[in-house]
């Protein structure tokens, strides 16, 4: 959707489409946060089952309601396909990312949110690659740029003690992965035409569950993870609480609900707000940015919203021929 048709939406339209964007985005931001303390009690892999446990009933009970038992059925789409891209999207993301937020430490939580506000430059690269097109020679600046602000972030802007520190290359390739997936899982959501958004996220979750707890038995299997305990379970059912129904479902219901209001042109410039809500929550729990972390989620921050403004130009001089 570009601006003009943004700005063509009836006003109630336009403004709850905003609301549910900024509500997905902040309840995203606020999941680092609560990560950073449940990573003290267990393995990323565990609670990625679990917590997608509680957020694929919760869809399948919505999609149940909305779309009757019929919407179940493959209607004509690769369920292969649909259980890589859920295996991608959700085992990836979830393990990768959560995996690296713990090798990262209390710094996890600023990591990997400004990693997730580098997406829509991911996105461009991907699909860049996948339509065989080289994207535009100014955005792939912007791409460097954004991922220069995601460094300063990461590094706490010490670059030499980085070069020094080979913790730093682990946790953060891992958190580059991980958000490598959701980008791969959400570009995948094109191809399947025939579901809703509901049914694409239902579907693709459960199935996506088969690789995500199976990975997760093989490694308490072979004793790579320990097996959760009543106790540990305990532990970490306030944060299951919240990254469960609320950041599992609740956020990504929004989020996809929003963007079919505004599109992804404009849906896409929120996710700014995901490692500034992540920065405000880290620093009341008592991890504070230093200034070159702010100033690289800033950086970052600028590259998207420039970046954004580029391509709708580009996109109004392409119309612009073709309606004279």
């Amino acid at each position: 959707m570009n601006s003009k048709s943004a700005s063509s939406l009836p006003q109630t339209s336009y403004w709850k489409g905003v609301a549910l964007c900024l509500t997905a985005t902040i309840l995203m931001g606020v999941m680092f946060p609560v990560m950073t303390d449940a990573l003290t009690h267990v393995d990323p892999f565990t609670f990625t089952s679990l917590r997608y446990l509680i957020a694929g009933i919760a869809f399948a009970m919505l999609l149940r309601r909305r779309e009757g038992a019929n919407a179940f059925r493959a209607d004509g789409h690769s369920l292969r396909a649909a259980w890589l891209l859920g295996s991608i999207g959700f085992c990836g993301f979830g393990s990768f990312v959560f995996l690296g937020q713990q090798l990262a430490g209390p710094e996890g939580a600023l990591n990997a949110s400004i990693m997730m506000a580098t997406q829509p430059m991911m996105g461009l690269l991907v699909n860049a690659l996948v339509r065989r097109s080289a994207p535009p020679l100014l955005s792939l600046g912007f791409v460097v740029i954004s991922f220069s602000g995601v460094l300063l972030v990461i590094t706490r802007g010490e670059l030499l003690t980085a070069l020094h520190a080979p913790q730093h290359y682990a946790a953060s390739a891992l958190i580059v992965i991980g958000a490598l997936c959701w980008v791969i899982y959400t570009f995948g959501s094109s191809y399947f035409t025939r579901w809703s958004a509901l049914k694409y996220t239902t579907m693709t979750t459960w199935l996506g569950l088969t690789t995500i707890v199976g990975l997760n038995v093989v490694l308490i299997a072979v004793h790579a993870i320990p097996a959760p305990a009543i106790a540990t379970l305990r532990e970490i059912a306030p944060h299951l609480a919240y990254m469960g129904p609320i950041a599992g479902f609740l956020a990504i219901l929004f989020w996809i609900s929003g963007n079919r209001i505004l599109g992804p042109m404009n849906g896409v410039l929120f996710m700014d707000v995901v490692p500034i809500t992540a920065f405000i929550v880290s620093a009341l729990i008592g991890v504070v940015p230093n200034t070159a972390q702010v100033a690289g989620a800033s950086l970052t921050a600028a590259a998207l919203l420039m970046n954004n403004a580029y391509l709708r130009q580009r996109s109004r001089r392409a119309v612009a021929p073709a309606l004279t």
